[in-house]
């Protein structure tokens, strides 16, 4: 009885993490996809088609029962709700990334939680009271969580060579690329920054529309599955807009990253990522979703050192730390929210969780 109740109160933090080594995967997968000529716009079409795909069937069986009618206000919500992740987050992210570099793209996403932290307070999602320790550890820690994200990106520092390991050559490459950056014109590098950034708010204020919407519509995998259905309808048109000039060759992949990018970011960054996060949503809610997301650029720092033989700097590990005390004041602070009855703004009705408890596999309330 013990150990089944650590692990139902452990899953919303393994979810999350998982989350976050499955999107530290996308930034690679991507970036060779677009390395290899694919089309943005059509990436982002495949891309949320494959996870329309993926999750439909597993949302018609597990909740045909449970599945609430579709309302106007519903269909609304989904539709804003794939405009602004599957096609204005990714469509600029992806513009801002070939503008800037990958690397930069992950640091500025560590906006994130602090967007999302007063996008929750401005719609009461979120409470906050200053004269609560638990309110001031969330305040405090997304703040921190900024700076260490801050550190990484602006300060470099001695390169470390934690186990003896030889990266010259990589070293020379970096040199290379930083180079190759200087050189880059200012006013493209200043558009990419504004596109990441609007993509960053765009992708917060997805957060907190999903965590709403679920109120209304506690089905995740029928939600995800609809929210990437429309994304992939809306983004297709735009991709046809955009790529009307070459015919048919944009659309058309072969047995690499063009294939590979799009299956992935498909399956994991979008159909088990929307039901993830809805699950996670439903008893944490946003803030403290997105209070892991610089784990990403952690995660891609210590995969690229160890397999990849990429160089680590000093600023990488102090960055490192301080975010790892921010985000433990953040999820300090959910904690004591969690065991406050009055605290739970998130949360599904009783009738609705008793449901969901008899018919999905995994369920908001095994969180």
């Amino acid at each position: 009885m013990g150990e089944t109740l650590v692990m139902s109160k452990a899953k919303p933090y393994l979810l999350t993490v998982g989350l976050q080594f499955g999107l530290a995967g996308t930034y690679i997968f991507s970036m060779a996809s677009l390395n290899h000529g694919m089309s943005r716009y059509v990436f982002v079409v495949y891309r949320n088609l494959i996870a329309a795909i993926s999750l439909a069937p597993f949302a018609f069986f597990f909740e045909r029962k449970v599945r609430p009618k579709m309302t106007l206000s519903v269909f609304i919500r989904i539709l804003v709700l794939g405009l602004l992740e599957p096609v204005i987050d990714q469509g600029f992210t992806f513009l801002g990334m070939q503008y800037t570099s990958a690397s930069f793209a992950s640091a500025i996403m560590n906006a994130v939680p602090s967007v999302t932290f007063v996008l929750a307070v401005i719609f009461r999602i979120e409470r906050v009271n200053v004269k609560e320790v638990r309110s001031l550890a969330k305040v405090i820690g997304t703040l921190v969580t900024f700076c260490g994200a801050l550190v990484m990106i602006l300060y470099k520092g001695p390169i470390m060579n934690l186990f003896g390991s030889s990266h010259a050559i990589h070293d020379d490459n970096h040199h290379h690329h930083d180079s190759t950056h200087s050189t880059q014109s200012l006013s493209h590098w200043v558009s990419g920054t504004l596109f990441l950034f609007l993509g960053c708010v765009a992708w917060s204020s997805f957060y907190v529309l999903q965590s709403v919407t679920l109120k209304s519509y506690p089905a995740e995998m029928s939600l995800s599955s609809l929210i990437c259905l429309a994304g992939a309808s809306q983004a297709s048109v735009v991709a046809a807009v955009a790529e009307h000039h070459s015919g048919a060759r944009p659309w058309i992949v072969g047995w690499d990253f063009r294939l590979y990018g799009p299956l992935y970011s498909g399956i994991v960054s979008s159909a088990i990522a929307y039901y993830a996060q809805g699950l996670v949503l439903q008893s944490k809610g946003p803030v403290f979703l997105t209070a892991f997301n610089p784990l990403c650029m952690i995660i891609v720092s210590v995969l690229g050192y160890f397999l990849l033989s990429e160089t680590l700097h000093l600023g990488s590990i102090i960055g490192a730390i301080i975010i790892a005390v921010g985000l433990y004041s953040v999820v300090w602070g959910k904690g004591k929210d969690s065991s406050d009855p009055t605290m739970t703004p998130t949360t599904t009705t009783t009738k609705q969780t008793e449901l969901q408890q008899k018919q999905l596999p995994i369920t908001s309330s095994d969180i």
